[in-house]
């Protein structure tokens, strides 16, 4: 009775909850349930034997087959956790007949397939995807337990997710680009996520209606579903998109070379995203979404604050010493760069020197950075409407070093490839044109607005870019791409990594892009072949 009642009052304030409990709560439970036992022996230690991950997993295995999350859950080392989502698997996903066959496990890691069949109001439809599990000692109570995570029960499960079958959420879409090409997941796998979002904020309005699907639920607001079966279609309604179908294949081909890259390329006189793709192990739309230091790509908008509050000019001075110091914290240039006292500011922002733009900081105020930003480039207020989700960056007017460190891209300073792509397109055209993905006039919301460049400033921006591509840090990978082409490169410092993340953002013709590699290390290793790429076919 006694068990029975904890069950019921837990189960009800946890069911919708995926994970999350922890050790704690696994042992809290067993205790009032007993199922420990109450005998003295010594708790084992250690990691599980592989009969013990044998067992273990297979038991597990035994009763989520016959639909008993209860059960199942207590083979886990976080059962009101588990429990939940491994009741709802059957409850409400409507999953039946699960057959789990488990591969050769690798250490305590236990691999598996899982064939089933969905079936809701006289449709089904069979179901199959593989995953894998860890098992692990109990802390307290040494018996060897599933290491519970949402992803054991769909490896695109993540915490406070849960799985749903019914009528989907939105009707289905029919993205199409600029051209009327139609865009699917299938043929452009990166786009699956970003399509998922188009359907959730314009599946109504497109004209279709809503089929019976298998979905992912998200618990973040705003986030879209995610489809995993469908078993009766519904009628999709046609949303024309600003991609363009060329760019979006050399995007999609680019970023599969390097992981956990992103790139986005942008029209600069109409401010219309061509192409968005992503190569990351968690599926995160990092190019829209990603909040990380730029690197020296942000000397690009540290340029234009010189030289519009100015401070210096293209062909004024900019030293370039071995190492720079403010506030106590010394700067330096990239192993080998010789110095250049003598340097102008074009000089250094080809070569990407740090300290010429360090050396600066005395002379700007704490909030330059930020107004620029904000006033000229349109960042950071945090107003950019794409139609999907996006970061609009950030510039904080930080004190300290992160004066100094802001100024080259690091520091407080944080942008996504969207980002640094609008960068590019506003030092091209020197008007701020808010990024978009689907047209304003859909849903009739409010785009972003700020005043710009001067035709000097960005006539100062266009020529160092140019140089840069030309014989700067960016010729490696921009030539053959020319007359009307630039470039900046960047490499971030990131705490823990082994590399910096690579950065990189140019434009040729009327196509702005940039792109990031986490872990890449300089900017031309990894994100400028990814931009070149996009660059060379033509947008």
């Amino acid at each position: 009775m006694g068990r029975g009642v904890k069950t019921a009052v837990i189960g009800g304030v946890f069911a919708v909850m995926v994970g999350g409990a922890g050790y704690g709560a696994y042992n809290i439970v067993n205790a009032v349930s007993g199922d420990e036992g109450s005998g003295a022996g010594a708790v084992k230690t250690g990691p599980p034997s592989a009969g013990e991950v044998k067992d273990a997993s297979a038991k597990f295995f035994a009763a989520w087959e016959k639909g008993d999350g209860a059960k199942a859950a207590t083979y886990t080392n976080n059962d009101v956790g588990a429990e939940p989502l491994l009741t709802a698997y059957g409850t409400d996903a409507h999953i039946t007949h699960v057959k789990i066959t488990p591969g050769a496990a690798t250490g305590a890691t236990v691999p598996y397939s899982v064939k089933a069949t969905v079936s809701y109001e006289g449709k089904s439809k069979p179901l199959a995807y593989k995953s894998q599990l860890t098992v692990v000692r109990g802390k307290t109570t040494g018996r060897a337990l599933v290491d519970w995570q949402p992803s054991v029960l769909h490896p695109q499960l993540k915490k406070g997710d849960t799985l749903v079958t019914g009528e989907a959420a939105n009707p289905p879409i029919e993205a199409v680009d600029r051209d009327g090409t139609v865009l699917t997941a299938e043929k452009y796998p990166s786009l699956g996520p970003i399509l998922d979002e188009l359907r959730a904020k314009y599946g109504d309005s497109a004209g279709g209606t809503p089929g019976v699907e298998l979905s992912i639920h998200h618990d973040v607001e705003g986030s879209a579903d995610t489809s995993l079966l469908t078993l009766s279609k519904g009628k999709p309604g046609e949303l024309r998109t600003t991609l363009r179908a060329s760019a979006q294949a050399a995007a999609e081909t680019a970023v599969k070379k390097y992981a956990e890259s992103s790139v986005v390329a942008v029209k600069p006189s109409t401010g219309e995203v061509l192409a968005v793709a992503n190569h990351r192990a968690d599926g995160f739309n990092a190019a829209f979404l990603g909040q990380l230091a730029p690197g020296s790509t942000m000397k690009i908008l540290t340029a234009a604050t010189l030289i519009d509050n100015g401070i210096t000019s293209m062909n004024g001075p900019a030293p370039c010493p071995d190492d720079a110091v403010w506030q106590s914290q010394t700067f330096h240039n990239l192993k080998g760069m010789a110095p250049n006292e003598n340097a102008t500011l074009s000089d250094s922002f080809a070569r990407s020197c740090n300290t010429a733009f360090v050396k600066y900081a005395d002379e700007v105020k704490v909030d330059s950075l930020t107004r620029e930003a904000e006033d000229r480039f349109g960042l950071g207020r945090d107003n950019w409407k794409s139609g999907i989700p996006s970061f609009d960056g950030s510039v904080p007017a930080s004190g300290g070093p992160d004066t100094a460190a802001n100024m080259i891209g690091q520091g407080q300073v944080q942008m996504s490839p969207l980002n640094m792509a609008s960068v590019t397109a506003t030092a091209m055209t020197g008007a701020f044109r808010q990024p978009i993905i689907v047209s304003p006039k859909l849903d009739d919301r409010q785009l972003a607005t700020a005043k710009g460049l001067s035709a000097n400033t960005v006539q100062q921006l266009r020529s160092m870019m140019n140089r840069t591509a030309v014989s700067g840090t960016a010729a490696g990978v921009m030539a053959g791409l020319g007359p009307d082409f630039g470039a900046k490169t960047g490499s971030a410092e990131v705490d823990g990594q082994s590399k910096s993340n690579s950065w990189f953002t140019g434009y040729r013709g009327d196509v702005a892009a940039a792109a990031m590699t986490q872990d890449g290390g300089h900017g031309i290793d990894a994100a400028g072949p990814i931009v070149a790429a996009v660059l060379r076919s033509g947008g």
